[in-house]
């Protein structure tokens, strides 16, 4: 029988793989089974995709035919679900992060064989992580309004999934996250040429990712990859495997909600240990590695400084533990931020916004059409393009040996040149075939970081959207004499700390675009020129062999 579901409110949907439903509305379920607390259906429009589990009862058949229905449990707190990638296993989601590398010290990584390129499977996961807030001592609040009297005059997002209630902005924008009397962190941003922009680093570094690991434990029933980090500012080398990277990930998208943070390479549930897979791997290891220690505020984060330079097991886990009890996370990283003085008009910053929000928009649309070129030349180099000089180089060698059937009419040296020839084809085609190793699978791993960085903006521009619907909004009360301006005025500052945040952000990513499209576009042509001088090469050589027939 069908899975059902009855819709308790209203839901509207924000990406494509979500669906909107209506109150009361009959939904037709895929499973019952929800995904981080989403559900699949299909509502009566005939729309299928995503919507809250929370949102929904389920129908449930009863065996005499009659229907019985599931309530389910409202909770009004969230649970942190951050988690990035495919749901399916890799080989270190089965391990617990407390026992480490279950007895083998950090610093005493490794000694094994190299691991070595993958085809890599995509996977489909839902990428909306929920940012939790977990409850915290009451605190001086922002503003001292009864939270009573707030919460009657401006307006809250209804739907408690959106982007900008989860990640708690709305909350910061309404004065609603409590102040800490002492912030340790502090995150400067400055007016630069081209406007805000994140402060540098003063310690800037470099951190290279070497040599995966094939390593093995409990006498070789665990097998994992391990690789070597050595960062630039200590010259001390670690050993992190991908369930580390993993959890550092989870970290960064926990506390940082105001920027784009570049996306691991994803999960793979077979092949882990193949050669391609292991080099494939690694290399968007070293490009997810370079961006993050050239992000003003990432590199200086305290889990990701613990996570390049802790050796010790014992300092490991507090350290772990530290970062996990982080307050300043989430909407509370805000108070972190230190902006210019300098007077924005909102206006302007909406503005620039909206110009960001297009070029993104087709900048996605145009790397997911190039990767999807470059990936089908990388095929044909790996396929078709063999195949056709391999076929040619043995029809040439089929005519040389026809040649040698009528003894007193054969030429020996022509023999042997057709012959050649038809070595140097085949030849040729392995040179195309071991080609993408050299110039395209590079290009692509750019383009599917730049696809990561690309997905998180609309969700970041999402929260300042929200905040600038909340200045509106308060200051249309504020006219109105249904809200004191003191506070409209403390609507619109906090409004700014976001705003100046996106604009910092949206900054760096376009020094990082012209720097990486730069050397990315270099290397390949580089690459070309290179492997058609080596064919070219191969050619001419061949070419002479007639000279003297």
């Amino acid at each position: 029988m069908a899975l059902k579901a009855r819709a308790l409110y209203n839901f509207q949907s924000e990406n494509k793989e979500e669906i909107d439903i209506r109150e009361n509305e009959e939904l037709q379920l895929l499973s019952e089974v929800s995904l981080d607390g989403w559900l699949q259906g299909t509502n009566s429009r005939g729309q299928t995709g995503l919507f809250p589990a929370s949102y929904v009862e389920i129908i449930q058949p009863s065996r005499s035919g009659s229907v019985q229905v599931d309530y389910p449990t409202h909770h009004t707190s969230y649970t942190d679900t951050t988690h990035h990638g495919s749901y399916e296993d890799d080989e270190e989601d089965d391990d617990d992060w407390d026992d480490w590398d279950d007895g083998q010290s950090v610093a005493d990584e490794p000694s094994g064989s190299n691991g070595v390129p993958h085809s890599e499977t995509k996977h489909n996961y839902y990428p909306r992580p929920e940012y939790a807030h977990r409850p915290r001592p009451q605190l001086e609040r922002q503003d001292s309004i009864a939270s009573g009297k707030r919460g009657s005059v401006v307006g809250r997002n209804l739907n408690r999934f959106s982007s900008f209630v989860r990640s708690g902005v709305e909350a910061f924008i309404l004065g609603d996250v409590p102040q800490f009397g002492r912030v340790s962190e502090n995150y400067v941003i400055e007016m630069g040429p081209k406007g805000p922009q994140w402060k540098p680093n003063p310690n800037s570094f470099i951190c290279s990712v070497e040599e995966p690991t094939k390593q093995t434990k409990f006498k070789g029933i665990k097998s994992y990859i391990s690789y070597r980090l050595t960062p630039g500012h200590t010259s001390s080398p670690v050993y992190r495997r991908y369930k580390h990277f993993d959890w550092l990930y989870n970290r960064l998208l926990h506390k940082f909600t105001v920027i784009s943070v570049p996306h691991l390479p994803e999960k793979q549930a077979t092949g882990r240990f193949e050669e391609d897979f292991i080099q494939k791997r690694k290399r968007r290891l070293v490009l997810w590695m370079d961006h993050m220690t050239s992000h003003p505020v990432l590199s200086q984060y305290d889990g990701f400084q613990h996570f390049l330079t802790c050796r010790d097991e014992k300092q490991w886990k507090a350290g772990k533990r530290r970062t996990e009890r982080d307050e300043m996370v989430g909407a509370s990283f805000l108070l972190t931020l230190q902006i210019p003085t300098e007077h924005q008009d909102l206006q302007d910053v909406e503005e620039r916004v909206d110009t960001f929000k297009a070029f993104s928009k087709k900048m996605d649309e145009s790397v997911l059409q190039l990767s999807g070129v470059v990936s089908e030349l990388a095929r044909k180099h790996l396929g078709g393009f063999r195949k056709e000089f391999q076929k040619l180089g043995g029809a040439l060698q089929n005519l040389s040996h026809s040649f040698q059937l009528d003894p007193p009419y054969a030429s020996e040296p022509l023999i042997g040149a057709l012959s050649h020839t038809g070595r140097t084809y085949e030849i040729v085609g392995e040179m195309f075939a071991e080609q993408p190793k050299n110039d395209q699978f590079r290009f692509l791993d750019t383009l599917s970081l730049y696809q990561g960085l690309l997905s998180n903006f609309p969700d970041i521009i999402h929260l300042q959207k929200g905040a600038f619907a909340k200045v509106k909004d308060s200051q249309r009360m504020s006219d109105e004499g249904k809200m004191e301006q003191e506070e409209a005025d403390g609507i619109r500052k906090r409004c700014r700390v976001v705003g100046f945040a996106l604009q910092a952000e949206i900054n760096h990513f376009h020094q990082r675009r012209l720097q990486d499209f730069k050397m990315t576009i270099q290397h390949y042509l580089k690459e070309q020129i290179m492997f058609y001088r080596r064919v070219s090469q191969e050619l001419e050589k061949t070419l002479k062999m007639y000279d003297n027939l």
